[in-house]
């Protein structure tokens, strides 16, 4: 794979404290990288060190094969979208978008064709002789999208574009995003805490913590081969269950050690596995109920606790044998507090994680 944007030992502190360290990236030509984690994990900050935005302490940050560690942002050839729309209000949508070509000096013909392209992909012809104040918050964010898009560069960055906006919005832009890249084919790398967004948009995410890079991975083994717990238990809504317990792995048996105690035959070790203290991981939406849950590998009974109809599916709070489980079930099905039913699952879509270490097994 031709590297886009490769980051050699990446250290970022600020005094005594530091943000970034020993971080090393490679995002291919081409690929929809995402940065997801929670508020001050470091992935803004690693974009903004991508950018030019702010210095680092140590290691190298190459694009294109170039490296421009210590070069202007200008000079990086970056187009970059902030969560703000950061337009200039007194200018129109056109001249927004005109601004930064017209400062550096790109003939008017060139500049014409590109706001003309940008506008055309998406889909703003209407709104460039209107002023930002006239315009919804998807149409700004739409504007800003297309001011990185003018400047007619390999990369483009996102720093959290849709969370100013609101649920329907998010969703319609983020198609738009998706269908931009799948059009353009220019490396994207986009910083988000939301997982949907990184499930539906990325061809690899970056799952961070504490300034590192917990996993790299596509969408699919992020969700299915989590390498740790708190990967396992960032990724998937509703949250995966967790159960503390022991492992014998001789039996292939789990055990609460509180009553409930089932087969892990057909769970796929990462190595040989060792008896001791774990934690398991289950998530909602593998857990069959009803007449549903016969023929699983594991059947046990539930007693519901609480009941989240959410139209198109339900989620239910439920204990087996004082162990919380939450579960998914048809949004048509009958089901109320109180009921007792059957579940089951297959262990073989478990995630088994050592005590000591969270990391998987």
């Amino acid at each position: 794979m031709t590297h886009s944007i490769e980051i050699k030992e990446l250290k970022l502190s600020f005094g005594a404290v530091t943000v970034l360290e020993d971080l090393n990236l490679q995002v291919g030509q081409g690929e929809f990288l995402v940065l997801l984690g929670s508020s001050g994990c470091g992935k803004s900050t690693l974009l903004n060190c991508i950018a030019g935005l702010l210095d680092i302490t140590d290691g190298e940050i190459h694009i294109q094969g170039r490296n421009v560690t210590w070069e202007e942002p200008s000079q990086r050839g970056i187009g970059m979208v902030f969560q703000s729309y950061a337009l200039y209000p007194q200018m129109t949508v056109e001249g927004n978008l005109t601004f930064g070509l017209k400062n550096a000096r790109v003939p008017k013909d060139e500049i014409a064709k590109r706001i003309a392209r940008a506008a055309e992909v998406l889909q703003i012809e209407p709104l460039l002789k209107r002023k930002p104040g006239a315009l919804s918050g998807g149409q700004r964010q739409r504007v800003a999208i297309g001011r990185a898009l003018v400047r007619d560069v390999d990369v483009f960055l996102f720093d959290e574009p849709l969370s100013n906006l609101d649920a329907k919005l998010r969703a319609d832009l983020r198609v738009e995003i998706k269908r931009l890249h799948q059009t353009l084919k220019n490396t994207m790398i986009y910083v988000t805490h939301d997982q949907v967004e990184a499930m539906t948009l990325a061809d690899r995410i970056a799952i961070m913590k504490g300034g590192q890079i917990m996993q790299l991975a596509p969408p699919s083994e992020i969700y299915n081969r989590p390498v740790n717990k708190y990967v396992a238990g960032f990724i998937g809504s509703p949250a995966m269950n967790f159960m503390e317990g022991q492992l014998d792995s001789t039996a292939q048996r789990f055990d609460t050690g509180r009553g409930l105690d089932f087969s892990v035959q057909g769970y796929e070790f990462a190595s040989a596995p060792t008896s001791g203290p774990v934690w398991l991981g289950l998530r909602p939406e593998h857990i069959q109920s009803g007449r549903w849950a016969e023929g699983q590998p594991v059947q046990l009974e539930a007693l519901v606790d609480m009941v989240e109809p959410m139209g198109s599916d339900t989620q239910v709070w439920a204990k087996v044998n004082g162990q919380d489980l939450r579960f998914r079930m048809d949004g048509q099905e009958a089901v109320a507090i109180g009921d007792r039913m059957p579940i089951g699952f297959d262990p073989a879509r478990l995630s088994l994680f050592d005590k000591t270490t969270e990391k998987r097994l």
